[in-house]
Order: structure tokens, then C-alpha cells, then sequence
């Protein structure tokens, strides 16, 4: 039996040596590797915060404090130990449990996180709530130095100080260091300023002085004194110049140094910030040697790297990008840390000048894109649609009020699977379709996403083009004979009678999915159509293909309100016959995760459930024009 079996609790590890601790981080990862392989999640970082995660729960209690990871997908071992050990093989598994802190699923998560570079803004919260509420508790965030470059994080930072209350920041730093590390001199700095004497001595002076003439110049010169000769030793950093006290670099591999200072930590008076040095992969070499090809893997895979792989719709996009570089010089790329997961390897490797990775900072990039058009640059940002959440404000100010040419590859439209409620990518098209001057289209296959994408970048003005996570098809045909003017223009994929079904992206295939089911099954067969476009509504077009149906379902994977199925039932409304719509999309809540095909059943986006709504219209039992 392992050390990791013999564990009840995280309250069992604060009894074990260093020999045994270093024996549960070996069984921990253990676990964690053999888990992740099967059912995917982010296995780099996870390992690379093993001890970190061990000694956090020796120093804290988190029934009582309250710890919060940003982002979350490095909580894994956090998971095993605080009470989810027997359930971790349900990991990212529909019913499991989540690879993101939940409050829901544990009363250990307090903070739901999977986008980054909320912890800070979190605990300040939990702090103030703590001192308004009398109560007596640690409240600590433990944040990536990726993320900490995000802008949230800096308000964060920035107001640490006008907040008055006591913080515990934690820096997980993997691939950079603020400072050269300085040895045992770290810890000692974090010992005096801890220390009880020290600060009893530091406000008896600042009384003294206040007590006489002139005082105020005593005490402020001491202070100078004491900066000058902590200049000596360490140079000052950015968090000292924000009133939060930095110490470190520490080993964030060492147990016993990481309980030395989280006991100093929790003693201190004042907000801190722990600046940790971990290995992104830490304790598996494959993960250790290549941490962003292991950062995520997917399920049932042995490695996360397949010669033979089908083309995605990530590497379709990515290679439409470069054609249009190689014909333009005027198109450049952006992406927030999404270069691996968009695929723009290639383009960064054949034009390394006209890619930008800013990091995880999804806001600059989009103002920066903004920018950049208005200077006669043609940009194409790269952004997953669940990340386009995070600058909506900068699409909207800076690139479609002042109608300029920025072209948004939205990757992971639709549902994305075991990542969950935060990953989804359900609320561009809601969104989206009520900003002016933003054309909106969703291609079908590969021959369609290219033709989009050379007309979104040569007609000037913003552009939005989604595509779902997956394998791209490389071409639906339409019917033949007919011809579009333009790829914005809704196609007839195959005629039919009675009832038409409208999709566009990934709802097209599922369309015809439905199509060949009602032929099965000996119903009507329905006329489909790819929409293509979203924005703006091609209300010419489609009163010509209604007319002639008494019944239309439309499919999307987006929220049913604010989607095409909507605008589409209200303008059926205007028709002189009109046609009922129903409107096939996914309701009112957040999909949980699972598998992309456990989603669809879960909101009745399959054949099935295509099929089912014609059945009902035909039967009369059909009563809301929506559907849902």
C-alpha cells in the first residue's frame, strides 16, 4: 500500500517527515500522471505543484482560511488531498469531478476560477469580508506569473495597498525570476520582518518620535535609512513600490522552507507577496523536457503529439492566416498565449516579425489590433471564444466604432468538452450580433473558412469568424448548379419538403445528421441551408428559401437567446404565410463538462432531438415558437 493510500486528509500530512513528504509527492504525481492520461487535463502545471500544494495545507486550514487558485488547473493534488482522492479518476468526466476548483463540488474550493487572473481581486474580497465580519481567518492566493501579467492582476496589485487589509499572495513562478535568488538571506529578510520584537520596536519608535518637536523628520529619515540598507542587499521590486512586502525567491520544491515562511507569512501584519520557484512538469520527464506540449492533454492519449493527426480547425485557420501573409504583407497575427493551442507554430516560424504573443492579456491585444488597423495593418487575432469574453469592451470601443479593419479568429466555438462551464464557447454569437459593423460568419468546412477569411480581410471593415474545436471537414458541397455571389450568402445544401433546417459552423453537419434521420425514419425530408452569416441578418435571402415551408428548426451551438434562431422566428413573423421556427440551441444555463456528444444530448442538439421537434409540429404538440 502506498503512503497516498494510507492518507485520510490533508490534516494527516502535517504529522509526516520530510522522508515520507518527499514519498507522498512522488505517489501524488503518480496519480496525477495516470489519471490525466486517461481522461486528459493540464498535467504540467498540476505537477509542478506538488509540494507547493503540500505545504499550503500544512500551514493552512482550509475549512477555515480560505485559499484560491487562480485559474485552477494546477489544483490537482489540492483535489486529492482535501477529500476527492477516491474520485479523481472521475476527473473532467461527465458527473466527476472538475479540473477547476468548484464551490459546488467541495466546501475546500472557495472561488470558482478557469480564467485567469481573478485570485488577487478574490481574496482582497474575502479579506474585507473577513475584517467587516469580525472574523479571524488567512486568506491567500496562489497566482502564475503568467498570470500575473494580466491587467486584473495589476488593479489587483494597485489597490492592495488603499484596501488596509492583511493578504497572502503567492507567486508560482515556473519560467521566469523577478530577482536573483539570495539564498538563506530571503528567508532572513521574511524572519525580521515577521519577527514580533521587530515590529514592537518599529511602532514604539514611531510613537516616540510623534511625542516630540520635529519627530515626523526623525522617523522619515530611520525609514530612508532602513530602505537604503535593504537597497544594499536586495533591489527593491515593483510589489515593494505597491506597499506589498516581497519576499523571496524561495524553493518551491522544499517543504521545510515553505513552512519556515508561510509560518512567517501568517504572523505578518501586512499584505505579502511569496515569490515561489517551481518546474512546470515537475517529477515526469516528458512533461519536465516539453511543459507546453504537456500543459493540456487530451483523453486517451499516450502522448500529446500524433504524427497522424487530422487536420483540426485550429490548423486549418492557422494555415488560411499564413496564405493570406505570404499574398499581403499588411497581415499580421496576434494571439494571448494561445500561440500552441491556435497553431500558429508554423506562422511564427515563417514570419516571426509579424506575430505577437502578448501574453495573457487578451484586452491590450485587441486595442493593440485596434491600433495597429488604424495604421494600415490588416490583423487577424487569434483568441479562443470563451477568452473573447475577457475584451469585449475593447471589440466593441476601439475596433467597431471606428469601423476598423480586425479580422477575429474565434477558435473553440460551441461547446469544448471536459474543460466545462468556464471553457465553453456559448456567448460569442449572443453577443456579437448586437454590435454594429461587426460582420459575423461561422464557415462549414475548410473551402468556406478560406473563402471567408479572404473576404473578411479584403472588405475592409471588422470581421468575426467562429469555428468549433474538432476536426475540420474539408468540404459540405451545396447543390449543384446554384452559385453564391458572395461566401456571406446563405446555400441550399440539399433540398427537401415541408420544413427547412438552418446552420452554420458546426451546426451544419448536424443538420444533415437530422436530414439522413428523418429519411430513416420515413418522414419529410428537409431542405438544409449554411446560413454562413450571422451578422448581418441576409433577410432577402432567406424570405426566398421559406417560402414553401410551414415549419424551420434552427441549429446552433450558442445560447438559444440572443441567437440566430431568434432573429430568424421574428422575421418569419413578418411573412405573409408565415413559418413557425424553433429554435435548436443550448437554454439558459452553464453546460457542465463531459464529452462535446454528452453535451449536445444533454440541450437535445443530436438528430434526435432535431427530428423530435418536426414530429411535435407535425403532431400539433409543438406550442412555443423557440422550441425550448
Amino acid at each position: 500500500m502506498s503512503l497516498l493510500d494510507r492518507i485520510e486528509g490533508y490534516k494527516d500530512i502535517g504529522k509526516l517527515s520530510p522522508e515520507e513528504l518527499t514519498e507522498l509527492a512522488r505517489d501524488i504525481r503518480g496519480h496525477i500522471v495516470s489519471v490525466v492520461l486517461t481522461n486528459g487535463g493540464h498535467l504540467a502545471s498540476s505537477l509542478g505543484t506538488v509540494e507547493l500544494t503540500l505545504s499550503l495545507l500544512r500551514s493552512f486550514d482550509p475549512e477555515v482560511d480560505r485559499i484560491v487558485f487562480d485559474v485552477g488547473h494546477q489544483t490537482y493534488a489540492y483535489k486529492i488531498l482535501t477529500g476527492r482522492k477516491d474520485a479523481f479518476a472521475t476527473l473532467r468526466r461527465s458527473g466527476g469531478i472538475s479540473g477547476f476548483p468548484k464551490r459546488r463540488e467541495s466546501p475546500f474550493d472557495h472561488f470558482d476560477t478557469g480564467h485567469s487572473s481573478t485570485s488577487l481581486s478574490a481574496v482582497l474580497g474575502y479579506a474585507k469580508a473577513r475584517d467587516m465580519l469580525g472574523q479571524k481567518h488567512h486568506t491567500v492566493a496562489v497566482i502564475g506569473d503568467a498570470a500575473l501579467l494580466n491587467g486584473l492582476s495589476f488593479e489587483a496589485l494597485n489597490y492592495t495597498k488603499d484596501a488596509g487589509t492583511k493578504v497572502i499572495y503567492v507567486l508560482n513562478d515556473n519560467t521566469m525570476s523577478i530577482s536573483p535568488r539570495i539564498g538563506g538571506f530571503a528567508t532572513h529578510l521574511a524572519r525580521l520582518s515577521a519577527n514580533s520584537t521587530y515590529n514592537w520596536l518599529k511602532k514604539a519608535i514611531k510613537d516616540s518620535c510623534s511625542s516630540f518637536p520635529r519627530g515626523e523628520v526623525v522617523e522619515n529619515l530611520l525609514s530612508r535609512i532602513k530602505d537604503h540598507l535593504k537597497s544594499i542587499v536586495r533591489l527593491p521590486t515593483i510589489f515593494d513600490e505597491m506597499g506589498i512586502n516581497y519576499w523571496g525567491p524561495f524553493d518551491g520544491h522544499n517543504v521545510q522552507e515553505l513552512d519556515g515562511v508561510f509560518e512567517l507569512a501568517k504572523r505578518y501584519d501586512r499584505p505579502v507577496l511569496l515569490h515561489v520557484v517551481t518546474v512546470k512538469g515537475k517529477g515526469w520527464r516528458e512533461a519536465e523536457e516539453n511543459p507546453t506540449g504537456y500543459h493540456g492533454v487530451s483523453p486517451r492519449r499516450e502522448s500529446p503529439c500524433t504524427e497522424a493527426a487530422p487536420r483540426t480547425w485550429s490548423d486549418s485557420a492557422a494555415l488560411g492566416a499564413l496564405r493570406l501573409a505570404e499574398e499581403d504583407r499588411r497581415v499580421v497575427c496576434l494571439t494571448a498565449a494561445m500561440k500552441c493551442g491556435c497553431k500558429l507554430e508554423a506562422f511564427a516560424d515563417r514570419f516571426p516579425d509579424r506575430i505577437f504573443d502578448v501574453g495573457i492579456e487578451e484586452g491590450h491585444m485587441v486595442t493593440m489590433a485596434a491600433g495597429m488597423a488604424a495604421g494600415g495593418l490588416r490583423p487577424i487575432v487569434f483568441i479562443y471564444s470563451t477568452f473573447l469574453q475577457r475584451a469585449m469592451d475593447q471589440l466593441v470601443h476601439d475596433v467597431a466604432l471606428q469601423n476598423l479593419p480586425v479580422l477575429f479568429a474565434v477558435d473553440r466555438a460551441g461547446f469544448v468538452g471536459e474543460d466545462g462551464e468556464t471553457h465553453q464557447g456559448l456567448f460569442d454569437i449572443p453577443w456579437c450580433r448586437a454590435v454594429p459593423n461587426l460582420t459575423v460568419a461561422a464557415p462549414r468546412d475548410e473551402r468556406t473558412l478560406e473563402a471567408l477569411f479572404r473576404f473578411a480581410l479584403h472588405q475592409g471593415t471588422p470581421a468575426l469568424l467562429r469555428f468549433p474545436r474538432g476536426e475540420a471537414p474539408a468540404e459540405i458541397p451545396g447543390v449543384e448548379g446554384t452559385s453564391r455571389t458572395s461566401p456571406l450568402e446563405p446555400e441550399i445544401l440539399t433540398k427537401g419538403t415541408e420544413w427547412i433546417l438552418f446552420g452554420y459552423g458546426g451546426g451544419v453537419p448536424l443538420a444533415l445528421e437530422a436530414r439522413a434521420l428523418a429519411e430513416r425514419s420515413n418522414l419529410p425530408v428537409p431542405t438544409v441551408v449554411d446560413l454562413a452569416c450571422i451578422q448581418p441578418f441576409p433577410a432577402r435571402t432567406l424570405r426566398a428559401m421559406l417560402e414553401g415551408h410551414s415549419f424551420a428548426v434552427a441549429v446552433e451551438e450558442g445560447y438559444a437567446a440572443g441567437g440566430i434562431g431568434e432573429a430568424l422566428s421574428a422575421f418569419a413573423q413578418t411573412m405573409d404565410h408565415p413559418c413557425r421556427v424553433s429554435c435548436a440551441g443550448v437554454p439558459a444555463r452553464f453546460v457542465p463538462q463531459g464529452t462535446v456528444e454528452e453535451q449536445r444530448r444533454a440541450c437535445a442538439l443530436t438528430p434526435e432531438g432535431i427530428v423530435e421537434r418536426y414530429v411535435r409540429h407535425a403532431a400539433g404538440t409543438d406550442r412555443q415558437t423557440t422550441g425550448l
